[in-house]
């Protein structure tokens, strides 16, 4: 078994561990995500992830730990924790949760940025132009900075101090001391130096300059980098809610109330109280409450919501339909099969929620590095203030550097740069009925380079259509399809059902037989307007004394040389003509195989059908490699062998004997239209029963990935190419903050990009 087949079979220990989500609250960058992961994993027999993004902390726990023992060791290390309500309808839930945000934290924000700013920009105006420096200008400008650092940064303070409790630093150690230390030399100079004396006049650069210490005043570094930082920490909350956007607009696809029939009367009641098997009516243009049946009436059904497809899907009795999808036409009544989180929208909507509360390899190593962060920037500050002391003697310039180290270095950017491109990512997929399981199957996309696809319900439709027409001289089409058809549609065979809705389609409304005789592995035959009807097998034929020309003979023989099924048609003692029934391809196969090719992918058609009709499905499509006359058991080792030759191998696949398959291969892509095994077992799934689909969940894959790449490289570079600039005085603090808060902003934007994949 491959290392990746390994990794996907659960943990025999694993078997009696719980799972929970925890809402984390107070996490203010990627260290203290770092921080609260760290001290959960110490706990006996708990595995956990803590998202920085989504506020989340997946964890794994034993039986000898509960959810409180959970949520206080959490607690302990200075952040709150909760266990999400288990919510009963999720559009309303998830509102409730947009307004609290909104008008919660998010709002104070807004509240303290608006208030920080109409401070601090006189503040910063006065500092960089001397010109608007009037006598006593100073006192004003401490006077109005003096809120910004004491109230405005108040968060930033708060936090730092409960880290510092803990023996722990993060970011927001760092914005608090440098804008304290910056309040603090301000006042120093202003009440016990020159700096306060009327007529004190004040230089601004960009750079660090020297200067007497006494007279230099910091006010707009302390207010500036606020403003600047409490800026870029709202509109990172905007944008994080941008990126979980498609999350939330698919949990409120669904209907809130539904009008059930109890006893012949119809009653309008929540979705929440409908229970599996009741039955309920769905109007022209209203949302079809929850998975169901139809047990009376047909229309359209729009899915694009969930699918992406476009055309409505016509739905009659003893059709499936799905919940949230829309009702076009006609009136229908359905029977309730799944309710709640059985649903097919709330099982989407998990899968998604589970991938963006997950991390890559790459994450988990920018973790690591933003929590030990911190204190490597601390020590770097003090070792730049030591240095600076040391070679110049110059404390103004040593103090505005070491600050400048401070502001500059604050990891957010590391902590954002994954979760949001995943969020968005992930959330832009749903809308296009693609649906990741995990960050770890980004990096599979990357890596393979063979896509092994099934044949029947993948690349074909998994259903027997009519093909062929072929007459006998003389014989209209229009005829042969019209008596053969009526004599078919008595028959509930699957050739025989092919026959007759073909004919149905070409030719209008079929006669009813006036007799009919189902002939045991042979056809049928029957009377239609008057005619004796023979429909089957050669041999039939032949048992009636009939043959066939040599025209249909040769048509016969070249219909099953390609691996279609060939019936023969007689009436009245006479062979009229062949009709020949194949498993019929998918419009799409054929441009999806070649977009796969443009992908870098070799495509394989594996199955269990006879050579003849694999390799004339293949040839239809553009596929050169087949795998045909394989038992559903031995997939598994076809996959695992073209692993052997060393190639990375994605498996496409939708019934229950692919779920092995798609398990062991590097990349499982499982059709949505398939079976519940191999949607479980796959690491993408299709919603849409459509192979293009393929081609775009792989081209989204890895634009996701290179998306995080991009985010992590201009976080990693930022800090790489911004901390000895600060520590050689080439930054002016004020300028350190607004790159910094810069830095996150562009990587949660760069993120938001892939809201417009196509």
């Amino acid at each position: 078994m491959t290392s990746t087949a390994l990794e996907k079979a659960p943990a025999p220990a694993a078997a009696a561990a719980s799972e929970v989500e925890l809402s984390i609250g107070g996490m203010t960058c990627a260290s203290c995500a770092a921080r609260i992961e760290k001290k959960l994993n110490r706990m006996e027999g708990v595995t956990a992830t803590v998202n920085f993004a989504t506020e989340k902390a997946k964890v794994s726990y034993g039986p000898d730990t509960g959810i409180a023992d959970l949520i206080a060791t959490v607690e302990k290390t200075g952040y709150t924790a909760q266990e999400p309500p288990k919510p009963t309808a999720p559009a309303e839930s998830e509102e409730a949760v947009d307004e609290a945000a909104d008008g919660g934290e998010t709002g104070a924000l807004r509240q303290r940025l608006l208030v920080s700013l109409v401070l601090s920009v006189p503040v910063v105006l006065m500092a960089m132009v001397p010109a608007l420096q009037f006598d006593n200008w100073q006192w004003l400008s401490l006077t109005l900075a003096a809120p910004v650092v004491v109230w405005g940064a108040l968060p930033f303070h708060k936090a730092a101090w409960t880290n510092a409790r803990h023996g722990a630093a993060t970011m927001d150690t760092l914005v608090s001391i440098g804008t304290l230390a910056a309040l603090g030399w301000s006042l120093w100079a202003l009440f016990f130096g020159h700096a306060g004396m009327p007529g004190m006049r004040h230089g601004f650069d960009f750079a660090v300059s020297r200067t007497d210490g006494s007279s230099s005043i910091y006010l707009e570094a302390a207010a500036g980098v606020t403003a600047f930082i409490l800026a870029g920490r709202y509109l990172e909350a905007k944008s994080k809610r941008k990126a979980g956007a498609a999350l939330r607009a698919l949990l409120e696809l669904g209907a809130k109330d539904v009008t059930v029939l109890r006893d012949g009367r119809e009653t309008r009641i929540p979705v929440a109280e409908l229970a599996v098997g009741d039955l309920f009516v769905v109007r022209p243009g209203e949302k079809i409450a929850t998975d169901g049946t139809v047990t009376e009436g047909g229309s359209a059904v729009d899915a694009s919501m969930l699918t992406g497809e476009s055309v409505p899907v016509d739905v009659t009795v003893g059709d499936a339909v799905t919940g949230a999808t829309v009702n076009v036409s006609g009136r229908l009544v359905v029977r309730a099969t799944r309710v709640g989180a059985d649903t097919q929208l709330s099982r989407m909507a998990k899968l998604v929620e589970d991938a963006q509360n997950g991390k890559a390899a790459v994450q988990r190593l920018a973790d690591r590095i933003s929590g030990i962060f911190v204190p490597v920037v601390l020590l770097i500050a003090l070792g730049t203030l030591l240095t600076w002391l040391l070679v110049t003697g110059d404390a103004t310039a040593a103090f505005t550097a070491a600050v400048a180290v401070l502001i500059i270095a604050c990891p957010c950017a590391l902590g954002l740069a994954t979760p949001t491109a995943l969020m968005v990512g992930t959330g832009r997929g749903a809308q296009l009925g693609i649906l990741i399981k995990g960050p770890e199957v980004l990096e599979s996309t990357r890596r393979v380079d063979t896509v092994v696809l099934d044949k029947t319900g993948t690349v074909t439709t998994g259903r027997m259509a009519l093909h062929e027409v072929i007459t006998a001289p003389g014989v209209s089409e229009q005829d042969l399809l019209r008596l053969a058809g009526a004599l078919e549609h008595a028959s509930e065979h699957p050739i025989a059902r092919a026959i007759a809705d073909g004919a149905a389609e070409r030719t209008g409304t079929l006669p009813a037989p006036e007799s009919f005789e189902n002939i045991a592995g042979l056809g049928v035959q029957g009377v239609v307007e008057g005619h004796a009807v023979l429909v089957g097998r050669e041999k039939l034929l032949s048992e009636w004394v009939i043959e066939l020309p040599a025209g249909l003979a040769a048509a016969k023989a070249a219909a099953e040389a390609e691996g279609r099924t060939a019936v023969a048609v007689a009436w009245d003692g006479e062979a009229r003509g062949v009709l020949t029934v194949a498993d019929a391809v998918k419009d799409t196969s054929a441009a999806a195989i070649a977009e796969l090719r443009r992908l870098g992918l070799t495509p394989v058609l594996l199955t269990g059908d006879n050579k003849a009709v694999a390799e004339a499905v293949a040839r239809e499509v553009g596929i050169d490699e087949v795998i045909a006359e394989v038992l559903p058991q031995d997939k598994v080792d076809v996959v695992k062998r073209l692993q052997a030759e060393g190639r990375s191998v994605a498996m496409v696949g939708d019934g229950v004997n692919d779920a092995a398959a798609l398990a062991t291969a590097d990349l499982g892509l499982a059709m949505g239209t398939g079976t519940d095994a191999a949607i479980e077992a796959g690491d993408l799934t299709l919603v849409r029963g459509d192979l293009l689909v393929a081609a775009d969940a792989i081209r989204l894959s890895r634009r996701t990935l290179g998306t995080i790449k991009g985010n992590l490289f201009w976080a990693f570079g930022y800090n790489i190419a911004a901390l000895p600039l600060a520590a050689a005085g080439m930054l002016n603090p004020m300028i350190a903050g607004a790159a910094m808060a810069f830095s996150s902003v562009f990587v949660v934007t760069n993120s938001l990009r892939l809201r417009r994949f196509r």
